[in-house]
């Protein structure tokens, strides 16, 4: 089953001598449980499809599917509450909410969305990645993997179809990145969790299950040289 599926989708910025073109008719499928790492260098587009799956931002032209839903033909309204439900964010700046605990930070889109949390699947999903003993700690009190592992822990609580990871591992040194990578590799798997991942990072995406490289807005390349060197 498609989980994610783009056709012809396409970003202009600026118009006439000034337009920019961030993406050029990039089609791309992912399908239900799959890691895939989406490779490219600064300014190669990788940022904007990013932006553009997850509904963050509107195509020129061209689709966006998740779970067959259409994205671009909701209203601003209809895309707020279907990201908030079918689509969890991880950003390399955690984005965390200094006065809420990590166990508030977790729940916190949850219960904007007017629902109760699961708390044997939102506790589930704390000792996955070990954070047991930070649970009534603050952002300001956690290192940056602990940081990024209570982010990581948001974008799953909510269940969604699909988690998009923005550079995940661009704020921390090479060992917690690394251990970062190992969880998201870890989550991907014990959970059956669908996930994409852009990085410039070459090692970084060895943990995918599928590599796909973007160069001056188009997919370049498509390669199954994942998970190399990645062991849970």
């Amino acid at each position: 089953m498609d989980m994610l599926r783009t056709e012809g989708l396409t970003k202009h910025y600026g118009s006439g001598e000034r337009r920019v073109q961030a993406l050029d008719r990039v089609d791309l499928t992912v399908k239900k449980g799959e890691f895939v790492a989406i490779v490219g260098t600064s300014g190669s587009g990788k940022s904007t499809l990013l932006h553009l799956i997850g509904g963050l931002d509107r195509a020129t032209s061209g689709r966006v599917y998740v779970e067959d839903r259409d994205l671009f033909t909701m209203d601003d309204e209809e895309l707020t509450i279907f990201r908030r439900r079918c689509i969890g964010f991880v950003f390399q700046n955690y984005n965390l909410i200094p006065v809420l605990n990590v166990y508030e930070n977790i729940v916190l889109p949850i219960e904007l969305d007017g629902e109760v949390p699961d708390r044997a699947y939102v506790d589930e999903i704390i000792a996955t990645l070990g954070l047991e003993s930070k649970k009534e700690s603050l952002p300001s009190n956690l290192s940056g993997g602990q940081q990024q592992r209570v982010a990581i822990a948001r974008a799953l609580a909510a269940k969604p179809s699909l988690i998009l990871a923005d550079e995940p591992t661009g704020n921390l040194d090479s060992r917690t990145g690394q251990e970062v990578l190992l969880l998201i590799k870890r989550i991907s798997e014990e959970f059956g969790q669908t996930i994409v991942m852009i990085t410039h990072n070459d090692e970084a995406a060895q943990a995918a299950d599928r590599i796909v490289r973007i160069e001056d807005g188009r997919i370049a390349e498509r390669t199954n040289e994942g998970s190399g060197g990645f062991r849970i």
